[in-house]
């Protein structure tokens, strides 16, 4: 009630108001202020957007000014220059040939090609493309603004005519003025060409991934046959549709992997999303109803892919693929340096870098490049017959693989090989081995393939840096005795082991690298680990493969890194040692020039000082013993020219998964790895493992030395720098021999860098009761307690009469955990119950209980050579056939009586 005497009070009021005529001339004042101010800003913005548009005209006129008016004929002739072939030449200028690269197209006309295809390519790149003029001015403003506010959505603003200008006329800059110039280009192809040959053009240029072999494929009648292995014409709505969704980002979308095999179901889900999107896309235009969307969107594309095909006979398959991978890599950073971006940001940014790396292989397809090589025919030629006829690769090993239909079965997979040859002084890449035959594997083993290497590394990450870093030299004594070694951050014990699992007491570290003893290595790594040797020394010769625990890593002294090496890296770090202590990166693109001569990328070696000279050549010293006296005794004696002086290193991986010998020469380094794709242990079959790998190491050298003994055979040496003399030590304590050293026959001398030479006298040894014992600080500093004189100094029965130990020694001349039954001489008991049945070797464990596992030997001709270790009861056998031995391999090193099958 209250509320309705109010409203008719207000009402009153209005009324009066109205009739008295205060209300119309209020009014007309305000109508008239905001009439005028709207009049005021009509009239700015005006101003605004005229001086915006003739800014922004001028702008655009400046970017495209004194670009050329391309004729009809100019135009359609750019348009449809598909591909120019570049040419590859080996070194000295030497012809390879108009190789084709990866990129495989075939031409289809416009009426050849399915509707889904076309509509599916309109509806997702361009809706608009039957009535443009060949811009879209509101996406090109749309993609300017997510551009300019950094969205993560990124829709694009080129039409099909803009991608196919960008594509074959213009360059790969990513500037204003380049979209500038692709915009008034598109305007003018669209006056000059149809919207069909428009289209026509598009499909039969833009990229789609790769085929089921592995190959770069670009137009939709290749992309139909390669990925379905049916006609453009032939294919069905879902088959389309994935293929319509491919140009966007060929790499990411494609099925298929680089080796043609068909991605795991993770890596395929952007393409099928990308299917999808597509569909939903032609659904929105009308080119499908909803039963057709329908149906596709359920259809499983997957059952539709074409089997991995074999890629056809190629010479020079690993060669022709390499370089064309470097030389886009090179053209890459050109490219993007030019656009303001860094290698660095290349390296960081993966999206960045693949987009520059297509960019790249566009160029290298189209623009008819000139691609110098260091590669010297003759060499490579004849290493590629070596690694095809090499006998000595057997045996195979069996693994499962999942089938094209889905089914698990079990295939033979054949050992590989991988041998890369560098020159020291310039990095060239002279020749290599990417696997035994490119039809049937074309993974490269020389530069692709990451494995540990094994024992390869010691000269890398431990004994040189060791020496460099003043805490060892090649006479520093070292024990080899089982060690658990603590990791950090976990409760476990890291036991590095022996081969066979025999120790073999005080050695020096040139005897320990000589005969590849672990303990040792792991030992002198210890004592430098917190120095970070991997970045100060692994980086620097260029080992790019290692990860933040890698740094940290005992085991990493041994090859246990987390990813491993390349063969290449591993060389090429080799090489260091071949050019005095300086690292020179390897690379094997010398050039890059345009069809019409004009040298676009020269490259530049530069050296970079990795190790003294001192240090350098001790470890040179050091790796001649592994040729002369130790564990590549085999591949010296296998080479043509045996007075060349090599320096190098066998290695083996864990479990024998893989197998190395590096050497370096003064003029080159070379490398060889086997092992299996799956990884695997290495199988011993007549030959031992090591002795296959060193027999192809020397049929690859000696082949070479045949083509360029002059190269491959200098006649002089390495070179001794100053500052390096012979001096003597005591080969148990590593110091100055005294007079007790002398009595107990352990004086010895070597090659020692001039400020590291043995200056204290060598207090491991004194007096005691008339005999020579060990000091018991000696033995207390060192570890050796519950040690016995035997384990010390296994193999060496007079220095075991000669020295005791001191009575205050808490050890006692035996181990304190050796109290097994043994033999009266101290060896093991043998094992019994030993049988041979169905390729597998059984038995039942010795008694005596400080054994640490049992040899295995076959009878190969006149002798017994050892094929196997093991800690277990049991060995599976090459075969049943052959004659076998095992004996029990106690903790000091004594082995059992044998047991011959």
């Amino acid at each position: 009630m209250q509320i309705k005497a109010i409203w008719t009070r207000i009402s009153k009021r209005i009324a009066e108001a109205w009739k008295a005529g205060r209300i119309q001339r209020n009014s007309r004042i305000t109508y008239d202020v905001i009439w005028n101010l709207f009049l005021f800003f009509l009239l700015l913005a005006g101003v605004g957007i005229f001086f915006v548009v003739g800014a922004g005209a001028g702008y655009f006129a400046s970017l495209v000014k004194g670009e050329p008016v391309l004729s009809y004929d100019t135009m359609k002739e750019e348009v449809y220059n598909y591909e120019e072939t570049p040419s590859i030449y080996f070194a000295d200028n030497v012809f390879l040939g108009n190789i084709k690269t990866d990129l495989y197209r075939e031409d289809v006309k416009l009426d050849e090609i399915s509707p889904y295809v076309i509509n599916g390519i309109i509806a997702t790149e361009d809706d608009n493309f039957e009535t443009h003029n060949g811009v879209v001015p509101k996406s090109i403003l749309r993609a300017l603004m997510q551009e300019a506010t950094n969205s993560e959505t990124k829709t694009g603003g080129s039409t099909l005519t803009q991608q196919l200008v960008k594509n074959q006329i213009l360059t790969n800059e990513v500037s204003f003025e380049r979209k500038a110039k692709e915009i008034i280009l598109a305007m003018r192809l669209e006056k000059v060409l149809s919207k069909d040959e428009i289209l026509e053009a598009y499909l039969n240029i833009v990229p789609f991934g790769r085929n089921a072999s592995g190959n770069n494929i670009a137009g939709v009648q290749t992309a139909a046959q390669g990925i379905f292995g049916v006609d453009a014409k032939d294919l069905t709505l879902p088959q389309a549709a994935f293929l319509a969704g491919l140009p966007q980002s060929p790499s990411a979308y494609s099925p298929f992997t680089n080796s043609g095999e068909l991605k795991e179901e993770t890596a395929l889900q952007p393409g099928l999303n990308r299917m999808k999107q597509v569909l939903n896309r032609m659904l929105d235009e009308g080119y499908i109803d909803q039963q057709e969307y329908d149906d596709a969107i359920g259809y499983d594309i997957t059952k539709d892919f074409a089997e991995a095909k074999p890629v056809s006979d190629n010479d020079y398959g690993y060669l022709t693929t390499e370089v064309e991978q470097r030389a886009a890599g090179i053209i890459a950073i050109q490219l993007a340096e030019q656009d303001g971006h860094s290698k660095k940001e290349l390296d960081k940014d993966n999206d960045l870098k693949n987009e520059y790396l297509e960019k790249a292989e566009r160029d290298i397809r189209q623009k008819g490049y000139q691609i110098h090589t260091t590669i010297n025919k003759d060499m490579y030629v004849a290493q590629q017959k070596i690694a095809k006829e090499y006998a000595y690769y057997q045996p195979d090993h069996w693994v499962k693989r999942t089938n094209g239909d889905g089914e698990t079965e079990t295939v033979s997979e054949p050992i590989e090989a991988g041998s890369i040859m560098i020159e020291n002084s310039t990095g060239k890449i002279l020749s290599f081995v990417g696997g035994r035959d490119y039809e049937k594997n074309q993974v490269n083993h020389a530069t692709d393939t990451k494995r540990s290497n094994g024992s390869t590394m010691k000269p890398l990450l431990v004994y040189a840096p060791a020496m460099e870093e003043g805490t060892l030299q090649p006479g520093t004594v070292i024990g080899d005795l089982s060690k658990k070694f603590n990791v950090p951050g976990q409760s476990k014990t890291w036991n590095p082991g022996n081969y066979g699992g025999v120790y073999h007491g005080l050695v020096t570290a040139r005897k320990a690298l000589e005969e590849s003893y672990n303990v040792p290595a792991a030992k002198a790594y210890k004592e430098i680990v917190n120095l970070d040797p991997a970045s100060k020394y692994l980086e620097k010769m260029g080992i790019t493969t290692l990860t933040e625990g890698d740094h940290s890593n005992l085991a990493a002294s041994l090859g246990g890194l987390d990813y491993g090496t390349t063969v290449e890296e591993n060389v090429n770090a080799y090489a260091t040692f071949g050019n005095n202590g300086e690292f020179t990166d390897a690379y094997m693109i010398e050039s890059i020039t345009t069809k019409d001569g004009e040298e676009i990328y020269k490259h530049e070696s530069k050296q970079n000082k990795v190790f003294s000279p001192q240090t350098n050549y001790l470890m040179l010293d050091m790796m001649r013993g592994v040729l002369d006296n130790g564990t590549a005794t085999y591949a010296k004696s296998q080479l043509s020219n045996k007075n060349v002086d090599w320096a190098g290193k066998t290695g083996t991986s864990q479990d024998y998964h893989d197998s190395w010998f590096v050497a370096t020469n003064p003029n080159v380094t070379v490398g060889v790895w086997m092992g299996y794709d799956k990884q695997d242990s290495i199988q011993t079959s007549g030959m031992g493992y090591s002795q296959r790998n060193q027999l192809l190491w020397t049929q690859l050298v000696n082949s070479a030395t045949k083509i360029d003994p002059e190269l491959m055979a200098p006649s002089e040496s390495f070179k001794q720098p100053d500052g390096l003399t012979k001096a003597s030590y005591c080969a148990i304590g590593g110091g100055k021999p005294t007079e007790l050293c002398k009595q107990a026959g352990m004086v010895k001398t070597d090659l020692f860098d001039k400020d590291h030479v043995p200056t204290k006298a060598d207090d491991s040894l004194i007096k005691q009761n008339g005999k020579i014992v060990l000091n018991p600080d000696f033995v207390k500093e060192n570890g050796l307690q519950g040690v016995s004189i035997e384990q010390l100094f296994p193999n060496n029965e007079k220095v075991q009469k000669l020295i005791g130990k001191a009575a205050s020694s808490s050890a006692s001349a035996k181990s304190d955990d050796s109290n097994a039954v043994k033999t009266s001489s101290g060896a093991p008991l043998p094992p019994t119950n030993v049988q041979k049945a169905d390729k597998k070797l059984t038995w039942t464990q010795s008694k005596t209980e400080d054994v640490k596992g049992y040899r295995i030997l076959q009878k190969q001709g006149d002798s017994f050579k050892q094929i196997g270790f093991s800690n277990q009861s049991s060995f599976h056998l090459p075969d049943n056939d052959s004659t076998y031995q095992i004996k029990a391999v106690g903790a000091d090193g004594k082995e059992s009586e044998t047991i011959t099958l």
